[in-house]
């Protein structure tokens, strides 16, 4: 009987025991049960803190895109400016500013009006240089133009022999109607109301080249003077041969001077003719 009592005894300690062990492990549960939520949560402080990451790096990439976002006023007041500039560049050059235009302006005042020739030419042909520097005189003394009439085919040393009877002076001499080119560019004579005519005497008379040259022009309403230079020779009927063959012009007696004639000279020559 006292067995079975201590048995009894033994089991109910033993039933005892395995319920509180039972109900610890249901705690055990219960407590593992409620701390899962806890750690279930735990994604969401996770998550957080990857917003919280994420978050800056958004904000790192506003950041980078901002110099984008603000480069276009940038852009706006560059191309503003840049037009400004081009306006402003096309304003300067288009209109001169006052120290030009006033220079422009005092540089037209100062500039001569442009002056119209002389009323008196001095035309001549000279072979050698003689007749040339009396012409010059003339023009120095009458204030006139000068123009030279020059041969197209210039003359030689060889051309002027007048010892040689074939020489091409010689035979132009000899031929009435030989009338040389001339090379000179044409002259107007408009506005000319006197012009001395001068030559060398080539075998008593004119060159061929002065018919040639009087044969071109007109000299209606102008006062034709000839004169000559030579070493002896006088101006003979080269001024009626000339005047015959040009058919125009009112022509006065011709002069013939030395190659050293002085501009006194031909001062008080040109005066006695008045």
């Amino acid at each position: 009987m006292k067995m079975t009592k201590m048995m009894k005894r033994i089991l109910a300690c033993a039933a005892v025991m395995a319920m509180i062990f039972s109900l610890t492990a249901c705690g055990g549960s219960q407590a593992q049960t409620a701390a899962e939520p806890v750690a279930a949560e735990a994604p969401a402080d996770e998550a957080q803190n990857e917003t919280a990451d994420v978050a800056p790096a958004a904000e790192e990439q506003k950041e980078a895109e901002a110099p984008a976002d603000a480069a276009e006023p940038e852009t706006v007041q560059e191309t503003e400016t840049v037009a400004e500039d081009t306006v402003s560049e096309t304003e300067t050059e288009a209109a001169p500013s006052e120290t030009e235009a006033e220079a422009g302006t005092e540089t037209e005042a100062e500039a001569p009006a442009p002056a119209g020739h002389s009323e008196v030419l001095v035309a001549y042909f000279s072979a050698t240089g003689t007749t040339k520097g009396v012409a010059e005189k003339i023009a120095s003394v009458t204030g006139g133009d000068l123009y030279e009439i020059l041969a197209a085919e210039p003359y030689t040393a060889e051309d002027l022999n007048y010892n040689d009877s074939s020489s091409r002076s010689t035979k132009e001499q000899d031929d009435k109607s030989a009338r040389p080119e001339i090379g000179s560019e044409e002259i107007s004579l408009e506005g000319y109301t006197t012009i001395y005519l001068g030559f060398p005497i080539w075998w008593g008379e004119e060159p061929r080249i002065m018919d040639t040259f009087v044969e071109k022009y007109s000299f209606e309403g102008i006062t034709v003077i000839p004169f000559c230079t030579s070493g002896s020779s006088g101006i003979g009927r080269s001024g009626p041969n000339m005047e015959e063959l040009a058919g125009s012009g009112t022509w006065l007696d011709g002069q013939r001077f030395s190659g050293g004639v002085s501009e006194e000279e031909l001062q008080s020559w040109i005066e006695g003719m008045k």
